[in-house]
């Protein structure tokens, strides 16, 4: 009976220890904030490791008027010279995104969970 009794004591510690690892293996990783520089009429490198609630500074380094739009619409980004905004990844998979003003700067982001 003794046994049995300390087994089960046992088991309920180490249940009781376990249980905060579960939860912490689920904590989505905090947002982070990338830049994507716009010059000589075409997007800098697409960052890598993108997550849903992460958020893209767009700068334009160039002479001319720019946009970041999304294809699927999710983002719509204004870009006069020599100014930035930002927009916050809402969904993962592959977001397309080009210039409204000059269709052949284009790009892919690709965005995980």
């Amino acid at each position: 009976m003794v046994d049995r009794d300390r087994r089960a004591l046992c088991a309920a510690v180490l249940l009781v220890a376990a249980s905060p690892l579960v939860g912490a293996a689920a904590a989505p990783p905090a947002p982070k904030t990338y830049t994507v520089i716009i010059d000589k009429m075409k997007f800098g490198p697409v960052p890598s490791g993108l997550h849903v609630g992460d958020t893209i500074v767009w700068v334009n380094r160039d002479l001319f008027r720019h946009t970041a739009t999304a294809r699927d619409h999710s983002f719509d980004v204004d870009l006069p010279p020599g100014k930035s905004g930002r927009t916050v990844l809402k969904r993962p998979g592959a977001v397309a995104f080009w210039c409204k003003f000059h269709p052949g700067m284009k790009g892919q982001l690709a965005v995980a969970r």
